[in-house]
């Protein structure tokens, strides 16, 4: 929106021509996303206490965390419409990225706020049913999938996979592409609900995959760029630059209040949003095998539930400790603090990985 409006003026005032920058709205974007979070969060800490609502814990967590259920939960009331009020201000308006990204945040949004007032409301962690959860997701990735299909950015590659470190490698898949879309969107949503349990785990490691995205959405957007790394030119990619800027910001603002020993949770209301946008990042920029590198922790974790449950079911043992694996080192007493920071630098050492491959193609 503020493009719209100072950079006209720049034949009046040479120094609006800075709102034709990516780098500098992207800056922008990172302030203003601090600032809502910073400034509102402790409103939101305030009001959840007012109403004496108690986090739900699941019965069979860790006997350290169910001294939390006095901490209050759903952050993500906050930080997504800071997030998206941030994008609106910087983004430009006139591509569909800003609409895509908005539809994702306020959907998924929508959902795990209605799972985190059901565990608050009934004092359970359970909240709303697995099934519609899924519902929404699959609704969300299909919904994104047939716009893409129908307008897509780049008509070249936008039904096809790219692959790391290959230039001319490239699968077509087709309408079948759709379907792959909404798999990357519930797993990123899911994987990233799944991380969220200990104190500025998620948080943190989001912001690490938001930074490499945006190095990537950058690239990917701009012309000599793509070209000189053997990237898919997708016009306006950068915009999604400024985007991931916002959710850096308002992430290290949350992280202030979210860091061990955290005042506020994110709550589903922020992890399934703030996930699936993951997803829908690497399909934009056409990065989606390299979601996995760049979310590596996030796969890790998802992996060891899936690989937890498959292995108790046939054998009756368990593989890990307790999963997801963050839990696994807990009980291997591994302070919660020391879980996350390590946690931090193998996710610092995916995106060097995944930095890497820009020029081994």
């Amino acid at each position: 929106m503020l493009y719209y409006i100072f950079y006209p003026l720049r034949d009046i005032f040479f120094g609006f021509n800075v709102f034709r920058y990516i780098s500098f709205r992207t800056i922008g974007a990172i302030g203003t996303s601090f600032l809502l979070v910073f400034f509102l969060i402790p409103k939101w800490i305030q009001y959840f206490k007012s109403k004496n609502f108690l986090s739900a814990v699941r019965e069979d967590s860790l006997k350290n965390h169910h001294k939390k259920i006095s901490i209050p939960t759903m952050g993500g009331v906050v930080l997504i419409p800071s997030i998206i009020f941030s994008s609106f201000c910087w983004m430009k308006l006139n591509t569909c990225f800003f609409y895509i990204t908005t539809f994702i945040l306020l959907l998924l949004g929508i959902c795990g706020f209605l799972d985190d007032w059901e565990k608050l409301k009934h004092q359970t962690s359970k909240g709303i049913s697995a099934r519609t959860k899924l519902l929404f997701q699959i609704f969300t990735g299909l919904a994104i999938g047939i716009y893409l299909w129908k307008y897509p950015p780049n008509p070249e590659v936008s039904l096809g996979l790219t692959v790391p470190f290959f230039k001319d490698v490239f699968i077509n898949l087709g309408a079948l592409y759709i379907l792959v879309g909404i798999l990357i969107l519930v797993a990123s949503s899911n994987a990233v609900n799944l991380t969220d349990g200990l104190d500025g785990l998620a948080i943190g490691t989001l912001m690490i995959c938001s930074l490499t995205f945006a190095i990537l959405a950058y690239i990917a957007g701009n012309v000599k760029f793509s070209s000189y790394l053997g990237f898919p030119y997708i016009k306006d990619a950068g915009e999604l630059t400024v985007f991931l800027g916002a959710i850096l910001g308002g992430g290290l603002a949350f992280l202030w209040y979210n860091a061990y020993p955290a005042e506020i949770f994110m709550g589903d209301t922020g992890s399934l949003p703030l996930g699936g946008i993951l997803g829908v990042i690497a399909i934009l920029t056409k990065h989606e095998i390299l979601l996995i590198v760049i979310g590596g922790i996030f796969v890790l974790e998802a992996l060891s539930v899936i690989l937890q449950v498959l292995y108790y079911k046939k054998t009756s043992r368990r593989i890990f400790k307790m999963a997801p694996l963050h839990h696994h080192f807990e009980l291997k007493n591994w302070h919660e603090s020391k879980v996350v920071i390590r946690f931090w630098i193998i996710g610092l050492f995916f995106m060097l990985l995944a930095l890497i491959t820009l020029k081994l193609r």
